[in-house]
């Protein structure tokens, strides 16, 4: 019995499949000369006695349909998914195949309704995500009843149409621990204190005002991972959230301030425009990279992606951060190696990270004169500093320009216990070429090995 549960818990198992294990077990039970009826009344009474938190597990995994018919398994079974604390609805849970976009859409309207119409206790989680639903009346109905429940997580991923804009009910949701968005606008109302028990927060292809965000960022003071892709309405990240452990940002934005963020230990950041015009980055002699790191005394993987190198090379940028990234071991760095700016901001992340296991570059190519000082700035030796942990190094987009080839050749140098460096050009010419720069390359470490892809 515990077997055909741990089975179907596993490998998420359907109905049919275990009516098929049921049927080959009854034909191994027959051929013991054991009456059929007999055989199969003990399988259906294995199924009938799974207990209950058993039963719970595996209907959680199935989509909401297959949940359904497990109804067909036994007495016991035929109204345990009315009970069910776990709410999916996604593409799984219509089972017509037909190009009508309107009747798949009103088919799953009617399933949702009726779900929740008989559905009887506690609503934990709830997830809508199907390609042909639309914001609007419908949503906000079902919005309105999970309100009146203990919801625990909530995902609302609207692929098509406008944004939604979410009903005001859903802010009154002060059990919501994870809280997950797609394509929605959001304007809280007056009213709004915040979500004091959330946890996770998940926001893409999303609209708000500038204000408004700020305020629900710090009125989540459990928050410890927040993910925020795709934005509009505002374009300054100030991120005041004194338990984020994880943050994860993509779009275009004019500034980044942590405050209050000590125990910020994953930070991903890709900036997907270059702004470095702009007014509003760094006057005069203050430096957007200090500014960055002025909260972050305990990172530990941080990826620098697209344009973002680029804003904190904006301002002063210093030798060394006053106080070096101890606990950094993963790093990852989108950089155009012909800006004299964007290579002494890398050289001083490096150089602020003794304890680095991993490093990445990618090359970022750019149209821009190639200026003498960054061809030598990875040339001199006088600096006498060691990756003492540095053990992986991956580069991608190389061309094999002179900034890219002093910079491999400065890593082989000064890393004595590399392990493996992976070099992937950014097309294949002057693949050979490469290939020779990199095996005549002095290697401070007897077991770094070179390993070339092809683009």
């Amino acid at each position: 019995m515990l077997l055909l549960a741990v089975e179907i818990i596993e490998d998420r198992f359907c109905w049919y499949h275990c009516l098929r294990e049921t049927r080959h077990k009854v034909y191994c039970l027959e051929e013991r000369k054991l009456p059929r009826s007999l055989a199969m009344d003990m399988e259906l009474d294995k199924i009938s006695n799974l207990p209950g938190h058993i039963i719970d597990k595996i209907l959680s995994l199935l989509s909401i349909r297959d949940a359904v018919r497990m109804s067909v398994l036994s007495s016991k079974w035929r109204f345990k998914w009315v009970t069910l604390p776990y709410l999916v609805f996604d593409n799984r849970c219509v089972s017509i195949s037909s190009q009508d976009q309107t009747l798949v859409k009103n088919k799953l309207v009617n399933i949702i309704d009726h779900v929740l119409l008989l559905h009887t206790g506690p609503i934990h989680k709830f997830k809508l995500s199907h390609r042909e639903i639309l914001g609007g009346s419908d949503i906000d109905r079902w919005i309105l009843y999970l309100s009146r429940t203990p919801i625990r997580e909530f995902t609302l991923e609207i692929w098509k149409g406008q944004h939604y804009k979410l009903p005001s009910c859903l802010y009154n949701c002060q059990s919501l621990i994870h809280l997950e968005l797609f394509n929605s606008l959001l304007k809280p109302p007056p009213t709004f204190k915040g979500f004091m028990s959330l946890k996770s927060l998940d926001l893409q292809h999303i609209i708000m005002a500038q204000d408004a965000f700020e305020n629900l960022i710090s009125s989540c003071p459990l928050l410890e991972k927040f993910t925020l892709m795709n934005f509009d309405g505002f374009t300054h990240l100030n991120i005041h959230a004194p338990n984020l452990q994880f943050f994860d940002t993509g779009g275009v934005f004019y500034d980044v301030n942590f405050k209050n963020t000590f125990l910020l230990a994953t930070v991903s950041i890709s900036l997907y425009e270059d702004i470095t015009n702009d007014k509003n980055l760094a006057d005069g002699n203050s430096s957007n990279l200090l500014k960055f790191f002025a909260h972050l005394p305990r990172i530990q993987r941080l990826e620098i992606q697209s344009y973002f190198l680029k804003y904190l090379a904006a301002g002063d940028v210093p030798g060394k951060l006053p106080v070096p990234c101890i606990d950094l071991t993963h790093l990852s760095i989108c950089v155009n190696f012909s800006s004299v700016e964007e290579n002494l901001t890398a050289l001083c992340l490096l150089r602020s990270s003794p304890n680095l296991q991993e490093l990445e570059m990618l090359a970022r190519p750019e149209e821009q004169t190639l200026l003498e000082t960054s061809t030598t700035l990875w040339k001199k030796e006088h600096w006498n500093y060691s990756f003492a942990h540095l053990q992986v190094v991956k580069l991608t987009g190389i061309s094999g320009v002179g900034p890219q080839l002093d910079f491999i050749n400065f890593l082989l140098a000064y890393s004595p216990v590399l392990e493996k460096m992976t070099v992937k050009p950014a097309s294949g010419d002057g693949a050979w070429e490469l290939i020779k720069d990199l095996l005549r390359f002095r290697r401070a470490s007897v077991r770094a090995e070179i390993i070339y892809l092809d683009p």
